[in-house]
């Protein structure tokens, strides 16, 4: 019996040594292969910006009517002197694919897949691997105030990076051999001492393979064999931790689930109001707009707003989501106007609650700021207070001039929110509980308005008492007289 388990515990670790030692050696030669292609690529990418920018330079200082002659006329010099900068092999090309300089035209006979994807606008390059040698051909088409002149070809020698990493290969190959058969060996030497408590291991992981985390091991030597069993009573007290993990780990996808369909209820509550503005005039338009020429001018410009600023939303969509470049818009804003233009826009959606808007204005109250977060604000203000007045009120929308600040308040008449409400109202995805909310609502309106509040440098409260609602905004004016002084 303790031979039986002997020869099949060494067959074991030769079959163990031997597949990891595979799996070693392959994972080593992709990872060099992968590490090597990657310095080609940073090599080659730095040698198409050094020549690129040499090359745009050249042209800089001469001014013709049609490049693509002038670099046919140069291409002697300019290949010469690409040659000398870059320490490469260069060639110079037409955009017919004609070859009409090369400092080494037997390394550009060839016409490789470099110089086709070249010819496309394609940067492109061509590694080849013979007789213990690498060398890439690299080419990319060369453009002067965006128009393509013609192709730029290099011959690069990466010899000396793969014999490298040939050198490199084969040592650590050597040494982990080295390594395991050593430990091979060793394995062997002890295999007697290891069948001894390998029942009792195996009775152990048995009941682990079970789901009972609880078993304990009774070996109580003093040597390898007994620090596997405490090891072994280790990893199943790991295993109880990662078990708790993964139970958090699977509540917190849980709430990234959640989060991502609030993300998706967000587009939908931003984006509801201004479709709701164009659906409305479009309505009317179509009704009225050839007897009234005064509403068809009112109703496209509205809708011409909306759409407008539509797509402003939908640019911000991408910015956030990382597949558009920030842009940050500031200018010098009459909120008094952008106030009454909003009030406007959501006279009609007010009718269609059977509620009435009052807007009073000065004639101007500037301020520096960005114009679309601003009409975003007064827009988010206003659609909360239709959702949430009574039906048959009038909702007030003041802007005015109180101390070198500007001051806009909305109120309507609705059901009082309680205090610990007001407290939370600011959050992200909270709710009051209102009867009257929209199923679309996420929680979302007040919190972007905060947000733009704090762009700006300015103040919002919420007060709620006796079924009226009032969100007070203060807005610095004097940012326009700081940056005009500047």
């Amino acid at each position: 019996m303790k031979r039986s388990i002997q020869s099949k515990f060494l067959v074991g670790f030769l079959i163990i040594f031997g597949v990891f030692f595979l799996i070693l050696y392959l994972w080593m030669t992709a990872n060099i292969e992968s590490s090597n292609r990657n310095t080609v690529k940073s090599q080659l990418h730095d040698l198409k910006n050094n020549s690129n920018s040499y090359i745009q330079q050249s042209f800089l200082t001469h001014h013709f009517t049609n490049d693509a002659i002038y670099l046919t006329q140069i291409a002697e010099e300019l290949g010469s002197e690409l040659h000398h900068a870059t320490s490469s092999e260069v060639a110079l090309y037409s955009l017919s694919g004609e070859l009409i300089y090369a400092s080494k035209p037997a390394l550009f006979e060839s016409d490789s897949e470099d110089l086709g994807l070249a010819l496309t606008g394609k940067t492109a390059f061509t590694l080849t691997r013979s007789d213990g040698k690498a060398a890439a051909l690299f080419a990319y088409p060369v453009v002067v105030q965006g128009d393509k002149i013609g192709i730029v070809r290099f011959a690069k020698d990466f010899t000396p990076l793969y014999s490298d990493s040939a050198q490199m290969q084969r040592t650590i190959g050597w040494t982990a051999l080295a390594v395991f058969a050593a430990a091979f060996l060793f394995s062997t030497l002890l295999s007697r001492h290891i069948t001894i408590p390998l029942s009792k291991l195996t009775k152990a992981s048995t009941e682990v393979a079970n789901g009972n985390l609880k078993v304990r091991i009774g070996v109580k030597q003093q040597d390898e064999v007994g620090r596997l069993a405490a090891n072994f009573s280790r990893m199943i007290e790991k295993l109880r931790e990662q078990f708790a993990i993964i139970e958090q780990e699977r509540d917190r996808l849980d709430a990234l689930n959640q989060h991502r369909k609030r993300f998706f209820d967000q587009v939908t509550h931003e984006l509801k109001t201004p479709l709701t503005t164009i659906i409305g005039y479009a309505d009317m338009i179509r009704m009225k707009g050839a007897r009234d020429p005064v509403l068809l001018d009112k109703g496209i410009n509205h809708i011409l707003n909306e759409s407008k600023r539509l797509h402003e939303m939908v640019l911000e969509l991408l910015e956030k989501s990382g597949a558009a470049d920030t842009y940050d818009a500031t200018a010098i804003v009459d909120m008094a106007r952008i106030v009454q233009d909003v009030c406007e826009a959501m006279t009609m959606k007010a009718k269609r609650y059977k509620k009435t808007i009052s807007c009073r204005t000065p004639n101007e109250m500037l301020l520096y700021g960005k114009p679309d977060r601003l009409r975003q604000l007064v827009i988010n203000l206003v659609d909360n207070a239709i959702k949430y007045a009574y039906a048959h009120t009038e909702i007030d929308v003041a802007a005015e001039l109180v101390q070198g600040q500007g001051r806009l308040i909305v109120s309507n008449q609705g059901e009082t929110i309680d205090a610990d409400h007001l407290k939370r109202i600011f959050e992200p995805y909270y709710r009051a509980g209102h009867d009257l909310a929209e199923a679309a609502s996420v929680g979302l309106g007040l919190h972007i308005c905060k947000s733009i509040v704090d762009e700006h440098q300015g103040k919002i409260e919420i007060t709620s008492d006796n079924e009226q609602t009032d969100v007070e905004i203060y807005l610095p004016l004097t940012i326009v007289e700081e940056r005009g002084q500047q």
